[in-house]
């Protein structure tokens, strides 16, 4: 088994037809990194996971997972690498004991030692207590638990979690962080996190990549991400979108950058804080009455905003009767 935890993409493509989902998309992940990859709905996001867990052959471009190729060498890929990908596939009839043995059987364990790791896991991921309840008696927190389990029968060097917390209460949610956290720092585990929460990524990642369009539209730290806007924000919450389209004309002159999002407006300058007073007296004086103000240091969803053009949450709301390709 190899040392290697780096996870290396160089001009992915993925084409559906006429339709591409992943244009050559190029990264590295560093060994022990914690790598948050966000997105809007169809940017790419879960077609980049598919072809770097062998689940997908990528259209052209290569990668390499733990120095293993992902087209030419699937089967080792397979066996370094832990995947949780947001379709849980667990049988509602059995237990988690019975699944957890079997997984670990069919990665060459004996039945003694399979029984072993799956009492060990089901105590890393606090599920203990709960081995005679069927899964499908168990709530959506502890079915992504075991599903997390699943991925780690194998003791994986490099974890991929396809927004695992997604659904979940905020308990819940915080609870699988500390797992993750904790993986990543008893086992200098290389974890690959998919998520559609912004706070999730400030929390977990070392450095995140947001795709939009098929592309990484940014990369890097998230303090260093948001330290690059350089700039304070004004956020103006109104009765509704024409009454924000309004307050963004009658305040654009008074700021670097302004942008709407539905019913806020958000405005951007060096030293905000001193131009509220005027920016208060001016839609006073517009007749434009306010339902919120608003004063913030640059967050990752102004990064989001700045790069995708809407908010994480818009990017990832579902379209009545849209398909999108994730």
């Amino acid at each position: 088994m190899t040392n290697n935890r780096e996870i290396i993409a160089d001009n992915l493509v993925k084409r559906y037809g006429d339709f591409i989902a992943v244009d050559n998309v190029s990264f590295k992940v560093e060994d022990g990194e914690i790598y948050g990859f966000l997105g809007p709905n169809g940017a790419g996001k879960s077609t980049t996971v598919t072809m770097l867990t062998t689940l997908s052959v990528p259209t052209s471009g290569h990668a390499t997972v733990g120095g293993y190729d992902i087209a030419l060498q699937a089967a080792q890929v397979r066996r370094i690498a832990g995947v949780a990908l947001q379709d849980i596939g667990l049988d509602p009839i059995m237990k988690s004991m019975e699944l957890l043995t079997i997984q670990a059987q069919l990665f060459g364990l004996s039945k003694r030692d399979a029984v072993k790791r799956a009492n060990e896991l089901l105590e890393i991921v606090g599920l203990s207590q709960f081995t005679d309840r069927r899964v499908g008696k168990y709530s959506g927190g502890m079915r992504r638990r075991l599903d997390l389990a699943m991925a780690l029968v194998h003791q994986p060097q490099i974890l991929f979690l396809d927004e695992p917390t997604t659904g979940l209460d905020p308990a819940s949610r915080r609870d699988i962080w500390t797992e993750v956290r904790r993986l990543n720092r008893e086992y200098d585990m290389t974890i690959f996190l998919t998520t559609q929460y912004l706070e999730e990524a400030d929390e977990l990642a070392d450095r995140i990549a947001i795709m939009n369009k098929g592309k990484i539209a940014v990369e890097g730290q998230p303090a260093t991400l948001k330290a690059a806007l350089g700039r304070e924000s004004v956020n103006i919450t109104l009765r509704d979108n024409d009454i924000a389209e309004r307050a963004s004309s009658v305040l654009a002159d008074m700021f670097d950058k302004v942008q709407v999002d539905r019913r806020t407006v958000r405005l951007y300058r060096q030293n905000a804080a001193q131009v509220v007073p005027a920016v208060v007296n001016r839609l006073t004086e517009g007749g434009i009455e306010t339902v919120s103000l608003t004063l913030t240091q640059p967050t990752l969803d102004d990064v989001f905003l700045q790069v995708t053009g809407q908010t994480l949450e818009e990017a990832v709301a579902p379209v009545e009767g849209e398909t999108l390709p994730a």
